[in-house]
């Protein structure tokens, strides 16, 4: 029999307070995109999606990256820690109830066994945000992977819990942020 030796290191991981506080910041960018629509309008999802990183990186000393390769494909946004992915995020367009199930997918198959902190993040270029938010809400309780606990932690927030497509043994905490983005006055 071998003996193991050394001290036990844990996998890292963040808690919840660092969790919300990825959201807050992420969210803080969406007041100042939802104020500012003339800049943010018609801007493309990649560009959308580098001001987050750039408010990210400011907080978590560069470890926050952009179309980053991870289990089977670049998701928009990975904050990590050494080696251990500590949040995943996938940005995306609003253009309706499939289009948004299909993003969910597309983040679940970025996720490795070990992830458990992602979000969804919806810029809605709808007049109609509340329709969007319900509409993505319905979305997360039908998806084949949810599991329980969806509400609403604000009025464009939502936080489910999911399994793991391969493993859904494996829970996987996921909010969906839904960024209204006005259109600009010409």
């Amino acid at each position: 029999m071998t003996t193991a030796t050394g001290s036990f290191q844990p996998e890292p991981t963040i808690d919840e307070t660092e969790y919300q506080n990825i959201l807050r910041i992420i969210e803080n960018m969406s007041f100042v995109m939802e104020r500012n629509p003339r800049v943010f309008s018609i801007a493309p999802e990649e560009t959308i999606r580098d001001h987050y990183l750039v408010q990210l990186n400011g907080q978590y000393e560069g470890s926050a990256t952009g179309e980053t390769f991870n289990g089977i494909g670049h998701t928009d946004i990975l904050i990590r820690d050494g080696n251990t992915n500590l949040f995943i995020a996938e940005c995306k367009i609003w253009h309706g109830q499939k289009q948004f199930t299909d993003a969910a997918n597309q983040l679940f198959g970025y996720v490795t066994w070990r992830d458990t902190k992602t979000a969804l993040i919806i810029f809605s270029r709808n007049q109609d945000t509340s329709s969007v938010v319900e509409t993505a809400f319905a979305a997360v309780q039908a998806h084949p992977n949810y599991k329980r606990g969806a509400v609403m932690e604000g009025a464009t927030r939502i936080r489910a819990i999911f399994g793991k497509p391969e493993d859904m043994a494996r829970n996987i905490i996921l909010t969906v942020i839904i960024v209204p983005i006005p259109k600009a006055e010409p």
